[in-house]
């Protein structure tokens, strides 16, 4: 790529828009542009790190024998009406009619239409089994877009699934396929974890996702270095922490506690620790109000609970609603004399003597016991916070933020059912295909790239991803030396398919410098006034060395860099 007569800029302020370092930094090095909230172009130069990401999966896609195909983004609404999902997507799927008034979608995901297609191909067990992907735009109607390209309405996803007769051969396909992930973000330069996730949407027996560690991430992860254990947070397993207490049980008493109504405030008001005090939480899961019963230092996990009970819809009560159920104003809730089905943490099972609200307005009870009220459910629903332990081994936790950059799901017979999706096995009787998925951000695997390698220039692209390998720079582009021994390297790097840029621009030497390091581009040869003595520059992006080296020789230099010698 010679840039004097091509599609290139980069800028020299931060982008005004933009809260993430990637996001600025791609902005700048004039790789992505935003054209509405949430929707970004990718320019020339960042579409050759799009295309560099895609060229590793592809290859081990292929090494695991998974067919590429296409699939429309423009699907028929009755599609996920029938898988029983376009309820559970709402508001985050994009809807629209055409001219005939037939209603359709915007694909946040494509599981129904692979089983559709996989249906074509299976009749008997002898059709199984096989995977196949896809890497195609998806559109999510975003409450709030955020963080460049890792928080976006329309982003690029490789999507695939595999198709096996049981419970086994799924297995073997997921282990087969995560194994084929582990070695893709290898390669990318992606510094990640693997940590269980709650299905979600999506449904099925297991889901494990792929998080770049970056302090800027949405998820938060809870990790224990000792024994490898790690969680999304939202699925992390709480242990007890205390046992069951051999206090004497007291008799119950309410108090009036004006106005009071706050976790702090009554433990001031009371002068009893907070950890003694059990808040009581109405929520309205899947059309039905329940009480959620936690420990006043904790918060209730809403994919816990919804877990627990099955549920497929789960908010906190209005203010109106709370107080239709407890006859009280919010903040004097609690489990005695209520209505609605009562669901207790584990670690309210070995409390005693602990204050709730009376639902009663101004009035608390103290010295409650489990003998007090009739409880429903009990379970870990609470979330886990940085004094709990790890549940494997019982030593201490870490806690991280991550992007999620992919995830692996074990779908088993969820689709299968819902579409019909069967063969005939051996005893010529119908079964349902068991079915995985596994999905890769490739929008957000760029941004996290650039999140983990950045310098106060620039990018710092790894050689597999990074836009071109080398750039030639020009200090004097009016020496007619200077050129021709640029123009003769630039020649021999592309007859060896190195990918080049020759920065042949009227612009000092200073702008070209510090534009190939704005972009990233791993190794610069300068071609300067030491042409002279038939000598270049060689530097390496994440290097501070410069090398003088013989113009005949910078070739095989070259070489031995991207090699790794």
């Amino acid at each position: 790529m010679r840039l004097k007569r091509s599609y290139f800029y980069t800028l020299r302020q931060d982008a005004k828009d933009e809260e993430s370092i990637s996001g600025n930094l791609l902005t700048r090095s004039g790789m992505i542009k935003k054209s509405s909230s949430g929707v970004y172009m990718y320019l020339p130069m960042g579409y050759k790190v799009i295309k560099n990401i895609e060229k590793v999966i592809r290859e081990e896609m292929e090494n695991v024998g998974a067919g590429e195909l296409l699939m429309p983004a423009l699907v028929p609404e009755e599609t996920y009406v029938l898988s029983g999902r376009r309820k559970a997507f709402g508001a985050d799927m994009f809807s629209l009619k055409d001219r005939f008034d037939k209603s359709y979608v915007l694909a946040p995901t494509h599981e129904e239409l692979f089983t559709v297609a996989a249906a074509s191909k299976i009749s008997s067990y002898k059709d199984l089994p096989f995977s196949i992907y896809q890497i195609q735009d998806k559109f999510r109607d975003e409450a709030r877009s955020r963080y460049g390209l890792i928080r976006v309405r329309e982003f690029l996803m490789k999507d695939a699934y595999s198709f096996d007769v049981d419970e086994k051969g799924l297995n073997d396909s997921y282990n087969e396929m995560y194994n084929a992930y582990k070695k893709i973000f290898t390669r990318l330069g992606i510094n990640y974890r693997i940590v269980k996730s709650d299905t979600g949407a999506m449904g099925g027996l297991l889901s494990e996702e792929f998080q770049a560690i970056s302090p800027i991430g949405e998820d938060k992860l809870v990790i224990c270095d000792e024994c490898g254990y790690a969680a999304n947070i939202d699925v992390a397993k709480c242990m007890a922490m205390i046992e069951k207490s051999d206090e004497e049980i007291r008799p119950r008493e309410l108090v009036m506690t004006k106005d009071i109504g706050s976790i702090d405030d009554v433990s001031s008001f009371l002068n009893v620790s907070k950890d003694k005090i059990v808040k009581t939480l109405i929520y309205k899961i899947d059309d039905k109000f329940y009480a959620i019963l936690v420990k006043g230092i904790h918060e209730a996990n809403e994919a816990k609970i919804k877990k627990l009970l099955g549920a497929n819809e789960i908010r906190l009560a209005e203010k109106q609603e709370v107080e239709e159920v407890t006859h009280a104003s919010v903040g004097f809730a609690g489990p005695i004399g209520l209505d609605v089905p009562i669901v207790i943490d584990n670690e309210v099972l070995n409390m005693v003597n602990f204050v709730v609200g009376a639902n009663k307005t101004d009035y608390h009870y103290v010295n409650v016991n489990l003998d007090d009220f009739t409880y429903d459910l009990c379970g870990d629903i609470r979330c886990i916070t940085n004094g709990d332990v790890c549940p494997k081994c019982g030593k201490k936790l870490e806690f991280k933020t991550g992007i999620e950059v992919g995830n692996t799901f074990k779908l088993g017979t969820k689709y299968s059912e819902k579409m019909n999706l069967t063969y005939l096995n051996k005893e010529n009787e119908s079964d349902f295909v068991w079915m995985g998925c596994y999905g890769i951000g490739i929008g957000r695997c760029m941004a996290a790239i650039v999140e983990q390698h950045n310098d106060d220039k620039g990018i710092v692209w790894p050689l597999e991803v990074a836009p071109f390998k080398v750039a030639i720079i020009i200090v004097n582009s009016l020496d007619e030396s200077q050129n021709d021994a640029a123009n003769y390297l630039y020649k021999e790097l592309k007859s060896q398919n190195i990918s080049t840029i020759l920065d042949d621009r009227n612009e000092r030497a200073g702008v070209k410098f510090n534009d190939m390091d704005l972009i990233g581009i791993p190794i610069r040869i300068t071609v300067g006034n030491k042409i002279k003595e038939q000598l270049v520059e060689i530097k390496q992006r994440d290097k501070n060395e410069f090398e003088d080296i013989s113009l005949y020789d910078a070739l095989s230099r070259i070489e031995d860099i991207i090699d790794g010698i």
